[in-house]
Parts: C-alpha cells; sequence; structure tokens
C-alpha cells in the first residue's frame, strides 16, 4: 500500500467502501506520469459550421471538466462555451456558424433537451420551444428547416421547424428508432427505425419534410441498414448508407428519388465507414482491420482507391474540410491523441494542439491470435502489452473487457491501459464474439446467448496467456465497465477458478431489475440482443445475469455506480451488493454522482485510483 488510503467520504452507506490510496506510486515521478495522462488537456475532432466553416466546435477537458469550447480559426481565439458540474460533451453549431447547440441533461443521466447560445457568447436558451425532452435521438441543421429527434419511454419522436416556426411533429413510433440525415437542399430526411421489430438491425425510410414518404429500404432479418449522409450537393438525392448483405460493413449509394442504389466494392480486408467530399465525387473511407485504421480516398467516377498519408494506428473520428483538407483525431497505444489534418495535396500535419504538457506516452500493444473450433471466425483477437522492465515469469495481469458489446478494444491510446501498466500489470484486451470489426456473424454470434458466449472467448485467451507463461489464475484480475463491467460479474460467478478479484464499473448486475429501471433505447436493444424481454424469456435472462451466480463468487468484487445512470440503473446494482452481503463475499463500493461514466477528471483520478489500488491487493502487490 503507498500513501494513506481513505474513504469515499461520500455519505452514510451500509456498504463497504472501495479504498483510495493519496497516492499509487511512491516515486513522485512515477504518481505524476500517470495522473498527467488523465490530466493534461486533450481535444476531439473539431465541428465547424457549413457556411463560416472557421467557426469550430470541440470537446475537451482542458478546465478539469469535459466541456464544449467555440474556436474562431481566423483568430485563433478560443472560448469555453459550457460550465456544468458533470460536463458536457454532445453539441454542434448552426449552419451559418452564428449559434452553438449542446445538450442539457442532469447530473449525466443524459436525458433533457437541447439549449443555445450565440457563438460569441451570451445567454443560453432552450433551442426549440414547443417539443418534449428526452433521450437525444438525431439532430440536423439546415438554413431553414431543422430536425429533431427525442426517445422516451413512450417511444420515438421526430419533429421538423421550418422558417423558425412551431415544430411540427413528422414521425412517432414506439420502437426504437432515430433521425439520420438532411438532404442538402433541406427537402428530405432519413429515418432509422426498428419497426419490424429489431433496433440492432434497422431500416431506413426517407421523407419529405412535410411527411410524404419518399423510399423504404430494409435489407430484411439480420441485416442492418446506417445512413452516413445525403451528398453535399444542393439538388442531389444520394444518400450514402452503411450495409452488411455479405457479411461486413460496407458502402452503397442509393438514389432515394429513382430508389436505386449502387454497391461499391473496395479491395479492403477489413470493415469500412466513409464520409463525401464536397465535390460529391469522391469518398473519404475509413477501413479498419485487426484494430487499426487505414484512410483512403476513393474515387466514384474511376473507382480508384487512393490511400491517405497517415501514421500506424487508429483513427477516432474524420471529416471533409470544404477545401477537401481531411481532419482526424489519431493515437497509438504508445502515442496519445493528435488532431491531424492531410491538405489536399497529401501534407500531413498537426492541427491542434492544446495548451499545457502533452501526455506521457505509453507502451505498444501485441497482437495475439487464438485459435477457437466454435466459429464463425477461426480465432479471436486480443491485444496485449506488458510493463516496462517486467521479467521473463508470469506477471500479474487485468483482463480488461471492453463496452458496448458491439465495440472493439483498437490500438489507441488509453490512459487507463496506462496506469496498469505502471502499475506492474500485463494488459490483456480480448476482442470477444459481439465486437465490431471482424464481420457480421461474429458480433451477432451472442444473441440468444450473451454474456456467456463472450466469456468462452475470454476463457480461451486466458488459457492461452497461462500457457505462454504470461501470468497465472491467482495473478489474474477481471475488469471492465458497462458491458465490461458486466462481463466481470458475471465472469466470477461463472468462472470463479480464473480470477484472483474483479473490478465491474457501471455494470449490469440483476438483468431483470436492469431491464425494468433502464432506458427504453436499451430496453429495444435488450428484446433483441435476447429475442424478448424477460417476461416472454425468463430463462434466457436468468442464465444471462450476474446475480444468479452469486453463490459461485469466490474472488473479492469491486463495483462502481453513478446515482443517475440510466443504462446500467444504480438499484440492480444495489440488489447484488445485498446478495454478496448476505453470503459475506469480500466486496467494495464506489458510488458516484453522475450517470453511466463521468466527465470530470478529478473524479476519473478517484475512481482509476480505487480500481488499481484494489486490483494490487487482489493479487497480493499491496
Amino acid at each position: 500500500m503507498v500513501g494513506e488510503v481513505i474513504g469515499q467520504d461520500r455519505g452514510v452507506s451500509s456498504y463497504p467502501e472501495a479504498k483510495i490510496p493519496s497516492a499509487l506510486f511512491e516515486d513522485p515521478e512515477a504518481e505524476q506520469r500517470w495522473r498527467a495522462r488523465f490530466s493534461a488537456p486533450r481535444v476531439s475532432l473539431p465541428d465547424w459550421a457549413r457556411e463560416k466553416p472557421q467557426r469550430s466546435l470541440y470537446v475537451s477537458n482542458f478546465s478539469g471538466t469535459w466541456e464544449l469550447y467555440a474556436w474562431d480559426r481566423d483568430s485563433d481565439e478560443h472560448r469555453q462555451v459550457t460550465d456544468r458540474p458533470q460536463g458536457t460533451f454532445h453539441g454542434t453549431l448552426s449552419t451559418d456558424g452564428e449559434r452553438v447547440w449542446w445538450f442539457d441533461d442532469t447530473d449525466g443521466d443524459e436525458f433533457g433537451s437541447w439549449k443555445v447560445e450565440p457563438f460569441e457568447g451570451g445567454e443560453a436558451t432552450e433551442a426549440v420551444p414547443g417539443t418534449h425532452a428526452g433521450y437525444p435521438a438525431g439532430l440536423e441543421l439546415g438554413r431553414s428547416v431543422l430536425g429533431l429527434g427525442m426517445s422516451t419511454d413512450d417511444g420515438l419522436t421526430v419533429w421538423v421547424r421550418r422558417d423558425g416556426g412551431r415544430p411540427e411533429v413528422l414521425y412517432e413510433h414506439e420502437q426504437d428508432g432515430g433521425l439520420s440525415a438532411l438532404s442538402w437542399d433541406e427537402s428530405m430526411v432519413v429515418i432509422s427505425h426498428s419497426e419490424h421489430g429489431d433496433s440492432r438491425h434497422p431500416a431506413l425510410r426517407v421523407l419529405r419534410i412535410d411527411g410524404s414518404e419518399v423510399a423504404e429500404k430494409w435489407d430484411g432479418p439480420g441485416k442492418g441498414l446506417d445512413a452516413l449522409a445525403f451528398a453535399p450537393v444542393t439538388g442531389d438525392p444520394r444518400l450514402l448508407v452503411l450495409h452488411e448483405r455479405r457479411g461486413k460493413e460496407e458502402l452503397l449509394i442509393w438514389d432515394v428519388e429513382a430508389d436505386a442504389e449502387t454497391e461499391i466494392t473496395l479491395d479492403l480486408p477489413g470493415e469500412v465507414s466513409a464520409d463525401w467530399f464536397p465535390d460529391g465525387r469522391s469518398l473519404l473511407i475509413a477501413h479498419t482491420h485487426h484494430a487499426r485504421t487505414t484512410m483512403h480516398r476513393y474515387d466514384l467516377d474511376s473507382g480508384e482507391l487512393t490511400d491517405l498519408p497517415t501514421p500506424p494506428g487508429t483513427v477516432v473520428g474524420a471529416s471533409v474540410r470544404p477545401d477537401s483538407a481531411v481532419e482526424y483525431v489519431w493515437s497509438s497505444a504508445a502515442t496519445p491523441s493528435l488532431v491531424r489534418t492531410v491538405s489536399p495535396d497529401g501534407e500531413d500535419r498537426v492541427l491542434l494542439t492544446p495548451p499545457g504538457e502533452r501526455a506521457p506516452g505509453s507502451e505498444a500493444l501485441t497482437d495475439v491470435f487464438v485459435e477457437v473450433p466454435y466459429g464463425p471466425n477461426d480465432t479471436v483477437h486480443a491485444l496485449v502489452a506488458r510493463p516496462a522492465g517486467a521479467g521473463e515469469g508470469p506477471v500479474p495481469t487485468v483482463f480488461n473487457l471492453h463496452g458496448g458489446p458491439h465495440a472493439a478494444d483498437e490500438d489507441r491510446f488509453s490512459a487507463y491501459r496506462a496506469a496498469w501498466l505502471d502499475a506492474g500489470f500485463a494488459v490483456v484486451e480480448v476482442n470477444y464474439r459481439g465486437s465490431t470489426g471482424y464481420g457480421s456473424a461474429w458480433r451477432d454470434a451472442i444473441e440468444g446467448r450473451p454474456g456467456t458466449t463472450e466469456l468462452e472467448d475470454v476463457a480461451r485467451v486466458h488459457d492461452w496467456a497461462i500457457e505462454a507463461g504470461l501470468t497465472t489464475p491467482a495473478l489474474s484480475v477481471v475488469a471492465g465497465a458497462s458491458w465490461g463491467g458486466y462481463l466481470t460479474l458475471l465472469a466470477l460467478g461463472l468462472q470463479p477458478e480464473r480470477w484472483a478479484g474483479g473490478v465491474a464499473g457501471v455494470p449490469v448486475a440483476d438483468y431483470v431489475s436492469a431491464f425494468a429501471d433502464e432506458m427504453e433505447p436499451l430496453r429495444a436493444y435488450d428484446r433483441a440482443l435476447f429475442g424478448g424481454s424477460p417476461e416472454e424469456i425468463p430463462d434466457v435472462y436468468e442464465k444471462a445475469s450476474p446475480i444468479t451466480y452469486i453463490d459461485q463468487v469466490r474472488a473479492p468484487v469491486q463495483v462502481l455506480a453513478g446515482d443517475n445512470d440510466p443504462r446500467c440503473p444504480i438499484q440492480q446494482i444495489l440488489n447484488y451488493l445485498d446478495a454478496l452481503r448476505e453470503r459475506e463475499i469480500p466486496f467494495e463500493f464506489y458510488r458516484y454522482d453522475a450517470g453511466h461514466g463521468s466527465l470530470v477528471v478529478s473524479e476519473t483520478l478517484r475512481q482509476v485510483s480505487a480500481e488499481i489500488h484494489f486490483g494490487r491487493r487482489a493479487v497480493g502487490l499491496a
């Protein structure tokens, strides 16, 4: 144990509190280094106004909380727009660049309404009077037309407002969906919907702003469509769409007026996404394969694919400026993120550097492909990092399981991963079945059997780690947040022989209770993933729920949860903790005043410190 250990100091609690050391490391330089990775100023990919592209908006942690910042590129002036106790993450600019839009929720609960204020500063007011609050489900801003989507327990509502008038309801349905795109001439919008009952594989409907239908596209059960953007040319009815007809995400262009489409076949091994170049004749392609990204320009007339000169690693956001420059956010496991730009003539450089010291780097990742006998792929891909100076023998190892589940670990910078490495742990990240980037069948293999399916893949990688001499069960900690937190609790009950301890952030712990309390878009997601509701298929939910296996838990557990979390609500977590306490299973609880995570840097530091301190004790390091 390094430094004084304190409790949470968060009022009366009937649960054992997580212990937070005053310092993780005796060495002051090591202590400063891990904290600096979280607190060093960072910025997101800048948005910009369509008619005034010199006006931009980005998110930064510069104030100590993630907030929105307006950036005038001509004067290089930066202004903090929002200042809320729990931070602000969602915002955009009006087409003319005169106003900043930002989403105002309550203490991180994700339920709220849009606010608007002048770009140069001033009072924030309600953006769209005449609409109701909800969970954001799409916002499209044009010169004279506005489209707004909100989701509540009653379903989805989409409004349009023309020429500043009163908003009119364009679409309502009890099934989940959202507003996806607005045509460049502002005559049409695209609705993503799940009227067929499967929100994980949505269909698309194009409507004129008077509500009349233009076209509909659905590829059938198990095949989703994602509308990316209309061509940025007035009067052009082409819509860029992601489809998965051949078992992975690919592109097509849909002429919605003629209801005719052109599939784009690229000779690339992984999955892709795209954006338009401003002339509407080329596409920016982001290609993901084996947890890394490459970027390309695709000429629609010639079919030529040209590589863009980006460094090896992961691109987490990219867009094309009106002058055809490509701006993107890049990082690798070893190198913290940078906002970069590739000019039309191919020059790549750093675009935006926040003030202050840059975050320290970390260790590179190694790829591991573990063979599996059950498909749909031949291997499970894992990313492994070893702590600097580690010897040849087994070392403490944290299996950090990503959330989603439809997401993936990638070769990108993670201050969280780096902190565990500094603490002497190897880090293993598993792109289990359910992860994106490995084909539709791999992503959807968890349908009807979530949780237990992913843990089969985790077990295969854990077996590899033991056989390779990386670690032992007595040195292995399982950890994760959100879906990763859910998998952590499930692993402690289903695989008790593998783990010395588990750290579960904002998890699903009691699935039936979670289903009852969670936001409606997630209930729709769960119905699609499980094959129905808990009332319809109780056995499936029981088998997938961590609380079912509470009697098999042996290792100590740490749980972190937010009071206002609409995704993994607090009560179902308390149910699980009560069950642990009844059985005298050792656990710690960290409860904080926010939602599904925190945007406050100091709060993040406290949580990470508590997690690593717990992990060290679980494997006998403290």
